[in-house]
């Protein structure tokens, strides 16, 4: 099992849910995959008509951001934490 934590922003697309529960394992593309089952608006809001990794969504497997270890190839085991975080503009 794997569990997705959700920011704020993102929980009214999952139910208000906080954390997801994802029997999917193997890669961060196949856990997005079966959530999007689930919650096809949160996955939207994730990934784009292409089904890559939107530019202003940051998703890290185990505290390691994907983007540096694989995008969505990103091997997930069992027991891992994806957390979704959109990105934070400021000036």
């Amino acid at each position: 099992m794997v569990t997705v934590l959700l920011p704020g922003p993102l929980r009214g697309e999952a139910g208000g849910a906080s954390r997801l529960s994802v029997t999917a394992t193997g890669t961060l593309r196949a856990v997005l995959d079966e959530m999007a089952l689930a919650h096809p608006r949160l996955a939207r809001r994730i990934r784009d008509e292409r089904g890559e990794l939107r530019r202003y969504v940051n998703v890290f497997v185990d505290g390691e951001d994907c983007r540096h270890s694989g995008g969505l190839a990103t091997p997930v085991e069992d027991g891992a934490e994806v957390q979704v975080l959109p990105s934070v503009a400021g000036g």
